[in-house]
This record gives structure tokens, sequence and C-alpha cells, in this order.
């Protein structure tokens, strides 16, 4: 069982040249381990080359943990020497925020965690697992290593998901489906299926089939047809929401995520979670709640360089995808592949492949002076297209 969504040590290394880098692996995360001995073996970078590249990869909080939720996790460090040490009450605070009981949320070390469990719990018998291609690609890997398959639709052609196609597909091959997997907002594209399309999913497909529904990166959309999904545990429909602070809250390194689902669905859920939230990570997690404000601010900082370096790309030529979230996907009209390393070589670390989209470069939302430097380095890699140019 995979313990890292975003799982980045192996990226960091191809980027700073101790890897050779292939299709397979993604420069600063965002690449599900694939498992084995040498996923362990993976060489960590040295701290002042991690520190000289511009973090764009991973869809990370750049900014960092404010003050209050570092206070709170130095206060945790007291009980670094015992097993059985008090937890903060996260749980409960969960449940309180999202108007649950605590039976309804399942804690775990990142949202991957809930990704996997998830598969391991419904993905039984030679079910599969229905969803679109591209999108968050770890449920599927999860899938092939418990020797189970995913059934991947393509998007529309305006990059968003087909509700009716999920519907369809639901009901067509119903016997052969243990769960549906909906990313909203969906990465790599950053956009959202909205609150009437996921009314219409789960009326349309059949009432006990599983929805997991990652709201990974919930709270950067701005879009008002927009919701979360949240309300229909409540209701009891069969949902799970995969929810991380890693994103946000900016706790990516320290692996916290959780599931909100009807207490049936935890129940079967949890013998396959490790439980292995550490004390730090969960104090951390509690002091985040709470730093409403904080995150606001960080939203706002986000969209707007969002908007600045997209405008920027398109003023240059360059088609970008509109996005919900804290980074985008940008047309190159080239493989990626190479792209990537050409970027790397300029310090500057940008998103995997995401086929069947291998001409779309998956860029985060860095600091000021990050995206920057993305921009200029995106400059002396790709010359400027003229409206002529543009369309070829």
């Amino acid at each position: 069982m995979s313990v890292s969504r975003r799982n980045f040590v192996g990226g960091v290394a191809a980027a700073l040249g101790y890897l050779k880098v292939g299709s397979e692996v993604d420069l600063f995360a965002q690449q599900p381990r694939q498992g084995g001995a040498a996923a362990g073996a993976r060489m960590r970078p040295a701290m002042d080359e991690y520190d000289a590249m511009a973090h764009l990869s991973s869809n990370e909080n750049c900014w960092g943990p404010p003050e209050s939720v570092l206070k709170a996790m130095n206060q945790s460090f007291k009980y670094a020497m015992r097993y059985g040490y008090p937890g903060g009450d996260v749980v409960g605070e969960l449940a309180k925020l999202h108007g649950v009981k605590q039976d309804n949320i399942l804690l775990t070390a990142g949202s991957g965690e809930v990704l996997d469990v998830v598969g391991t719990t419904f993905l039984t018998n030679g079910k599969k697992v229905l969803g679109v291609e591209p999108t968050y690609s770890s449920v599927y890997q999860h899938a092939t290593s418990i020797k189970s398959q995913a059934i991947k639709m393509p998007l529309m052609k305006d990059y968003r998901q087909s509700i009716p196609a999920f519907v369809k597909t639901a009901n067509d091959r119903a016997a052969e489906i243990g769960l549906v997997y909906l990313c909203n907002p969906n990465n790599p594209t950053g956009a959202v299926v909205t609150a009437d399309e996921v009314k219409q999913l789960l009326d349309g497909i059949p009432k006990d089939m599983p929805v997991l529904i990652d709201e990974a990166y919930h709270h950067f959309v701005d879009d008002p047809k927009y919701a979360t999904s949240i309300p229909y545990v409540i209701e009891g429909r069969p949902v799970i929401i995969a929810r991380t602070f890693s994103k946000i809250a900016a706790l990516a390194a320290m692996r916290i995520g959780y599931a909100v689902a009807p207490a049936e669905l935890i129940t079967k859920m949890r013998p396959y979670s490790m439980g292995s939230v550490n004390v730090a990570a969960r104090f951390g997690a509690v002091a985040a709640l709470k730093d409403t404000q904080g995150q606001a601010e960080i939203k706002k900082r986000t969209i707007a360089l969002r908007k600045k370096t997209t405008a920027e790309l398109e003023a240059y030529g360059y088609e970008t995808i509109p996005s919900e979230t804290n980074f985008f996907m940008v047309s190159i009209g080239r493989e990626i592949q190479p792209v990537i390393q050409e970027f790397a070589q300029k310090k500057v670390a940008v998103g995997r492949p995401f086929p069947p989209m291998t001409k779309h470069m998956r860029v985060s939302i860095g600091t000021e002076d990050e995206m920057a430097r993305f921009v200029t380095a995106f400059k002396e890699i790709f010359p400027q297209k003229t409206r002529t140019t543009a369309g070829v």
C-alpha cells in the first residue's frame, strides 16, 4: 500500500540528475510509487540542490504552514517518545467541521492512502474502477497492483469530464464495476464537475455503486456552480470524499489526509488503513483547520499568480486550460518529456506527462519569484507565437 499521495522524493532526485528520467518518473512528485525495492532505494537530493529548484511540479502550497500551525507541531514534540499519545482530537474537529459523526471519518497518511484503501476495499473479485483519463492516476495504478483494472473514458473536447458517459458506462457495465472515481476539481486539467453534474451522476448510476470523489483541490475553487459532495455522505449515499492537508494547508511532507463516508463504508475500509499518522501532523492539522483567514489569503495569492502567469503565456501565444486549482495546463505543441528535462536544467521543476495529453504541461503555482523564473525559462525554451503560428 502506498503511503504517500504525492511521493516526490524519486522525482526530486531525477530532476537533480540522480536518476535517469523516463516517462514513468515525475519530477518533484505527483507520481505514485510503483512499489518494490527500487522504489525504496531512490536517493534523496542534497538540501542545497533541492532548495535551488523552483518547485512547480507537485501542486503544493509554496508559502508553507503559518506560525500557528508550526507552533502547534512544536508543542506536539513532547510526545515524540510515546505510543498512544494524545492526537489533538483531529478526528473530532473534522467531524464538527463537516457536520458528521466521528464514525464517518477515517484519518490517513495523506489522501493517497484514502485512494489506496478504497481500492483495496471495493476492487475485489475482479471488480474494476471507472474513471476518466487523464486524471490523478494513483487509483488506477493501485488497481493494477492488486490485479484489478480500470475502465478509462476520455475527457470531452473542453477537457471536462462527461457525466452522461459516466452514467451510461456505469449502467452498461455495472456487473464489472466496483468503484467510480471522480477527481473534482480534476488533476491535471483543473476543471470542475458542477454540483448539478455530481447529482446527475449519483442519481443516474446504480444506487449501491460506491463513488470516490477526490476533493484535494476543493479549497481553491471559485466557480459558484461547484460544491463539495460531503452532503451526500450525510444523506447516506455510498459516497466517499477524499481530502488532504497537503495542498491549501501546506502539510504535504507531514502526510495527513482523511476520508468522509457513511459509517458502514468506513467500517469496511478501516482494516486496510495503516493508522500511522504521526503526532506532529495531527496537532498541525487541528491548528490548520482554525486558520481560515490564512487559507483565504493563500487562495487569493494563488489565484492572482495563476491568472497573471496564464495571461503572460496567452500573450506569448500559448493556450492554457481554464483552471479552478493551484495549477494549470498549457499547450506546448510538442512532447512534454524532453521539455521537463529542459526546465530541470534551468532549475525549474514542472509536472510529469499525463497521457494522452502529452503535448500539454502542468504547472503548479509557486511563489512570485518561482513564477517569474518559470516564465523566463518558458520564453527561453519556446519561441513566441504570432496569431498565424499560434494555430499551428
